[in-house]
């Protein structure tokens, strides 16, 4: 079982930064993290995932080479650095962790999920 709680949403002009964070207890190794975002009216949707244990990470075409995704093992807490944001961002984030090795995008595959963490981009 793995729980996880994210945090560090919040209100930013466009063009601004923010950084999420997702602590996990539980047992993480041998996951796969996301991270998910669902705005007013529209479905939920990837944003991006990385291993646990490793290093490679897959993001979504709308916000690559703005959101980077990272991880501190020490911390066991999962970070989304969010640049250049716009306000197509704005939008519930959700953290969320599958067991497996393979990084999938369909929120079905994930079994564990945090409460959620609002991020409004203003114009």
């Amino acid at each position: 079982q793995v729980q996880l709680e994210e945090s560090g949403g919040g209100l930013v002009q466009a063009e601004g930064s923010l950084r999420l964070s997702c602590a996990a207890s539980g047992r993480t190794f041998g996951t796969v993290v996301g991270w998910f975002r669902q705005a007013p009216g529209k479905e939920r949707e990837f944003v991006s995932a990385m291993h646990w244990g490793g290093s490679m990470t897959v993001y979504a075409d709308s916000v690559k080479g703005r959101f980077t995704i990272s991880r501190d093992n020490a911390k066991n807490t999962v970070y989304l650095q969010m640049t250049s944001l716009k306000p197509e961002d704005t939008a519930v984030y959700y953290c969320a962790g599958r067991r497996g090795v393979v990084i999938l995008r369909a929120d079905r595959e994930y079994e564990y999920w945090g409460q959620g963490t609002q991020v409004t981009v203003s114009s």
